[in-house]
């Protein structure tokens, strides 16, 4: 039997770590085998994930022992937290371990998607000279606007406090007196809407939920500035991929910086392949060497306390 199953990478001192007390199961391509991973983990009391493990339906339900999910990162619409609240199953996110990493990748995303400045790389090394194509804008000054305002949100707002940018920000769970707008500087308390047709560069941080899914929708494309840059580091979902496209080939925004996606991996042949002025990543605004350090650490210390809580004794 196996005490711990790790279905995604996670460093390897940290299975080391864990395995001086427990039997683990890593095999970080477990997330694309469902059935197989029914089968190992369903006698085991823990099991440790990222995003892409989907944690529900059969999968869960063949797994009759679960205690303990160890979430290498914050966001848990992968798993059905109904589900393992009906069952007494504990969840522990790595919360606050890779805020600095996404912050880091929203502010490096701000000032790419402002100045454009890969866009002259094959024409410099053509010896060409595109100056005066690339006279885009500067940070400072420019109307950050942020949806949601949690932790993530609060370190990019520092960040870009010292870029000069000003901020605003939307959060229908924080009151209006909460001392966290004025001590991260926030400038305009808006409504979405408000925040969608004033902002500069608009970055979201709110998780998906049926109140989020397409919350950026060809509607609320449309009020944003035609200069504006949209940035995703919070989940795929939130924003209507084909609605974000239509808005980037008639050039209704800016441009956008996506790190999250309705379906992942994405296919080829997306609605978003093709569009201009949009830059991809494969979901790694969180996955930093530093910050997957910090991950690890606070995934094994939390899937450990559980389990002596617990008393759950490793079967080695």
């Amino acid at each position: 039997m196996n005490d711990i199953v790790v279905t995604e990478f996670v460093d390897q001192w940290a299975v080391d770590d864990l395995a001086k007390d427990y039997k683990v199961h890593y095999d970080r391509t477990l997330v694309t085998k469902p059935d197989e991973l029914a089968k190992l983990a369903a006698e085991s009391p823990a099991i440790i994930v990222r995003n892409l493990t989907q944690i529900r339906g059969p999968v869960l339900a063949a797994m009759k022992k679960l205690k303990v999910i160890g979430r290498l990162g914050v966001g848990l619409d992968n798993i059905d937290m109904d589900e393992c609240a009906r069952r007494g199953i504990q969840v522990f996110p790595a919360t606050g371990a890779n805020t600095v990493s996404v912050a880091e990748y929203v502010i490096a995303a701000t000032l790419v998607c402002l100045r454009d400045v890969w866009k002259a790389n094959a024409d410099v090394l053509a010896g060409k000279w595109p100056r005066n194509d690339l006279m885009l804008g500067e940070a400072m000054g420019k109307r950050l606007g942020l949806v949601g305002f949690g932790g993530i949100a609060r370190a990019v707002a520092k960040r870009a406090h010292a870029l000069e940018m000003d901020l605003a920000a939307y959060d229908p769970m924080l009151k209006a007196d909460d001392p966290a707008w004025k001590q991260f500087g926030v400038t305009r308390i808006a409504t979405v809407e408000e925040l969608c047709a004033t902002s500069d560069v608009i970055s979201l941080h709110v998780p998906l939920t049926p109140q989020t899914r397409n919350l950026i929708d060809a509607k609320l494309l449309a009020t944003m500035k035609k200069s504006a840059i949209l940035i995703n580091t919070a989940r795929g979902g939130i924003i209507d991929e084909a609605a974000l496209a239509a808005a980037l080939q008639a050039g209704t925004i800016g441009g956008a910086a996506i790190d999250v996606y309705d379906k992942e991996p994405l296919k080829a042949g997306s609605v978003l392949e093709g569009a201009p002025r949009l830059w991809l990543t494969p979901h790694i605004a969180g996955v930093t060497a530093e910050g997957n350090v910090r991950v690890s650490s606070v995934t094994v210390a939390n899937v450990r306390g559980a389990l002596q809580n617990l008393g759950i004794k490793g079967s080695k």
